[in-house]
This record gives structure tokens, C-alpha cells and sequence, in this order.
């Protein structure tokens, strides 16, 4: 019982000290008036635009009699107005750290009693209180216009949706600029780095705009939540890689690359075993010694990144699986009666590869390589929901062949598995070797710096695609082209 009043008390103290910075960094902010009075200005002035916008258009749109393209512009405008004056939050964001050390106010901030873990949680409040209270302000002011104007009232998933949207996409551009801020020497430098914040986050804005012009509100939900992990993983990396002494010891950003060229290659020619321990990469590099020692031991150091990979997928197929009993297609839109040459001359369809088997090698591996570079930016995200993407439709289907009254078991041991059983384990083996990679960037390897932690995924990465993943990726086009069809043809 001591224990844990001894350790609430801590946590109370803790955070009063990261409120006392938080205080700090508001009360200063309200004195700037260049951040003053846009925010200010896009609290009044923006929602009573976006108000007599929403007016207009229901009117114009009503005069044809497009009265439900009127009601979706309501919803797309409040999301809008809670978007806007969040945006200037990377503005205070990136001024957190970077910008004090440019103004030499920082040092004195530093020697204070203060945790690295409180000063930067201080930060992080105060750059994201001011834009949120100005958005929701915002919603507020826009709702009671249409309210006096036009007698509407949001519906309350919607506005819940709304709000949650908009804190969370806060929380994400704050999180992503405190992260550039405290890992640059310049604000200029900053400034530029922030196009990586704020160009996902207005695609995503983009993107659920769509959906509330289909009204589809359910699918927003979704959206929260990987915002949610996504800010959750950002803060984590900024309080994980936040150190003062190396942030004041920082004076000019520099990119190394012969440095960077001769840790990777110490990293791919030495004994993954051996990678934190110089003495343990005595043995020279071979093929040998990759496929007995490196490769086992790469594969037991990334087995959760694997193990996710293989949980997502199964996942996948189930939801593919839910969706064909809901969403089933017409009678005839899949014949499962293969004639002998099905698999002959087949034509070039979009982006789908010829059906030989370089083509659908290189098509794989393609896929494989794009997952891992666009996973180092998303925290290997990307790199999952690539490869999630073909087993929904794999389980999509098989559910429709149930509904037509065959047997999907049947269905999946002759069209998948025959190059399946080997393709599949390579492309989740590879895709967990990029999830790994995404995640390096948040929790380094100790003993090493976010660059080596990198580097080292990088380099176990490129010996599992070499030495093992492209083999495999050779053998299932093979089995692919030469024994799939074959066996589709004998049975159905």
C-alpha cells in the first residue's frame, strides 16, 4: 500500500513539474501576438466564413434539387474548421526546442531540476493546448451560426467524431514536430522537415473528407484509432530519443555518408549475433556462415515483428472472409470451371504482372521492397496493410466461393497454396523484417544511437531479402507459373 501512494505521490510531483513547463511555454506564447492573432483570427473569422459557405451552398445546391450534396457540405465544413487552426500548432510545435536554442534561452531551462521525460512532456502540452482550445472554439462558433441560420444540429457520433479527429490529429503533428525540433539545430531546418507532418496529415484530411461526403461515419472510427497508435508511437520516439546534453552538444547538422556507407557495411558483413559486440565478428563473411549463423539469428531477433505480421494477416483473411457473406457478388461473377489452356496467353491486365515467371518475380519483389522503404516513414505500417491488402481479397473470395455452395477449403489448397506455401513465408518474413525497420526508428538498440539502430535493421534486412527471401520469391514464381495452373486445371 506504501508502495503505490509512494508512487502516486511521485507521479502527482512529476507532473506538476511538467505543468510548471507547460505554464511557462502558454504564457508565453499568449504574449507573441504574430501567433496571437491568427489563431484568434481563425477562431472568429473562419468559422463564420465556413458558416456562410455551408449557406450558400445548400441554397445553390437546392435549386437543382441536390438536397442530400447540401447536407454532406455541413460536415465536411465543421471538419475543416476544426482542421485550421490546429495547423498553426506546428508552428509553436517546431519553435519548442530548437527555436529557444537558436534565441540562447534554452541552456538556462535545461539546468533545471527537471526530468528529460518532464521537460519534454511540458513542451508537448503547451504547444498543443493553445490550437485545440482555438479549434474547438472554432467548432463552436461554427455550429451556433448554423444553428441560428439554419436549425442544424450535428448528430453526436458525428460531432464526437469530430472532436476526437481533430485532438488526435493535434496530437500527431505535435508529437512528429516536438520529435523534429528536438533533433535539429536549425528552425529553418525545422521548417522544412515539418513537410513530412503536415503532408500525411492533410492526405488523411483528404481522405476523410470523402468519407463524409458518403456519410459513412463508422469508417472514422478507424481513423482515430490509427491515429491514436500512430501519436503513441511518436511520443514514444520523442521521449525515447530526447536527451539535453546531446540536443545543447548539437551545433550543425551534418550527413555523413562515407560514415554512414561504413557502419552498414560493417553491419551486413559482421555476425548479426555480433553487431553490439565488435569481438564476436572474428569470422570472416560467407555463404556458409549467412545461412548457418546470420540468418537463424536475424530470424530470432525479429520473431515478434514476424509473429505481428502473421496475427495481421490471418486477421486480414477473416475480414475478407466477414465481408463476402455481407457484400456477395452476382451468380456467374466467379466460374470455377478452369478449361485446360486458362492459363495461356493470358493478357496484361492493368497493373498486374504477365504471367511468367520473371514478371511475377520481379512483381513480388517489387511489392516486397516498396512495403520496406515506405515502412522506414511509417513505422512499417505501410508495409503491413500491403500485404494485408491480397489477403483480404484471397479471403473475400474464398468466402464467395462458400456462398455459391463450393468448397473454399478446396479453393485455397489449389489456387494459393501450391506457390503459396512458399511465397507466403517470404513475403511475411520480409514484411516483418520491415516492421522491424519502421520500428528502429522508435526503439533503438542500446548501445547504439538511432542512426546505427538503422543501419543494423537496414542491414539485416537486405541479407534476409538476398540470401533468402528472393530464393524463395523464385521458387513460388516457379511453382506459380508452372505447377498452380496445372493442378487448378486437374481439379476444377
Amino acid at each position: 500500500m506504501n508502495s503505490v501512494l509512494s508512487t502516486a505521490r511521485q507521479g502527482w510531483l512529476s507532473f506538476a513539474r511538467c505543468w510548471i513547463v507547460t505554464r511557462r511555454e502558454v504564457r508565453d506564447t499568449m504574449r507573441d501576438w504574430r501567433l496571437v492573432v491568427p489563431i484568434v483570427s481563425l477562431t472568429l473569422i473562419f468559422p463564420a466564413l465556413m458558416q456562410f459557405t455551408a449557406n450558400i451552398a445548400q441554397r445553390w445546391v437546392m435549386r437543382y434539387g441536390a438536397s442530400i450534396v447540401g447536407e454532406r457540405i455541413i460536415p465536411f465544413l465543421m471538419m475543416v474548421v476544426g482542421f485550421f487552426p490546429i495547423s498553426f500548432s506546428l508552428v509553436i510545435a517546431l519553435e519548442t526546442f530548437v527555436g529557444e536554442k537558436e534565441r540562447h534561452s534554452l541552456e538556462p531551462l535545461l539546468a533545471t531540476p527537471l526530468t528529460n521525460s518532464e521537460l519534454y512532456w511540458g513542451k508537448t502540452l503547451a504547444a498543443m493546448i493553445p490550437p485545440l482550445v482555438a479549434s474547438y472554439l472554432g467548432l463552436a462558433v461554427y455550429l451556433f451560426g448554423l444553428f441560428v441560420t439554419l436549425r442544424w444540429t450535428p448528430p453526436l457520433q458525428l460531432l464526437m467524431l469530430v472532436v476526437l479527429l481533430t485532438t488526435a490529429e493535434a496530437l500527431v503533428m505535435v508529437s512528429g514536430a516536438v520529435v523534429i525540433s528536438s533533433q535539429t539545430t536549425s528552425v529553418r531546418a525545422a521548417n522544412i522537415l515539418a513537410s513530412f507532418v503536415i503532408i500525411p496529415v492533410a492526405i488523411l484530411v483528404q481522405g476523410e473528407s470523402v468519407i463524409m461526403f458518403w456519410a459513412n461515419y463508422g469508417v472514422l472510427w478507424w481513423f482515430v484509432i490509427g491515429l491514436v497508435v500512430t501519436d503513441l508511437l511518436l511520443v514514444r520516439m520523442g521521449a525515447h530519443l530526447f536527451n539535453r546534453e546531446e540536443l545543447l552538444g548539437r551545433d550543425i547538422d551534418q550527413l555523413d555518408l562515407r560514415r554512414i556507407w561504413r557502419s552498414w557495411r560493417a553491419f551486413f558483413l559482421g555476425a548479426s549475433e555480433g553487431a553490439l559486440d565488435p569481438a564476436a565478428t572474428a569470422a570472416p563473411f560467407s555463404i556458409w556462415r549467412v545461412y548457418r549463423r546470420d540468418l537463424p539469428a536475424i530470424l530470432k531477433k525479429s520473431a515478434l515483428p514476424i509473429g505481428v505480421v502473421l496475427v495481421t494477416q490471418l486477421a486480414a483473411f477473416a475480414v475478407g472472409w466477414q465481408y463476402s457473406h455481407r457484400y456477395t457478388l452476382p451468380v456467374g461473377a466467379i466460374d470455377l470451371h478452369v478449361p485446360k489452356n486458362a492459363f495461356q496467353d493470358i493478357p496484361e491486365v492493368g497493373f498486374l504482372p504477365n504471367f511468367d515467371v520473371p514478371s511475377i518475380l520481379f512483381h513480388n519483389l517489387r511489392v516486397l521492397l516498396l512495403g520496406a522503404v515506405t515502412g522506414l516513414f511509417s513505422f512499417g505500417t505501410v508495409s503491413l496493410v500491403l500485404l494485408m491488402v491480397p489477403q483480404a481479397i484471397i479471403g473475400f473470395v474464398a468466402g464467395q466461393v462458400a456462398v455459391m455452395g463450393a468448397n473454399p477449403i478446396l479453393f485455397v489448397a489449389t489456387f494459393i497454396l501450391p506457390h503459396g506455401i512458399v511465397e507466403m513465408p517470404a513475403a511475411i518474413i520480409a514484411t516483418g523484417m520491415a516492421l522491424r525497420l519502421g520500428a528502429a526508428v522508435v526503439s533503438r538498440p542500446s548501445g547504439l544511437s538511432l542512426t546505427e539502430g538503422v543501419l543494423l535493421a537496414l542491414a539485416d534486412l537486405v541479407k534476409v531479402l538476398v540470401f533468402l527471401v528472393l530464393p524463395l520469391l523464385g521458387v513460388a514464381a516457379m511453382l506459380e507459373v508452372w505447377l498452380t495452373p496445372w493442378i487448378v486445371t486437374q481439379v476444377w
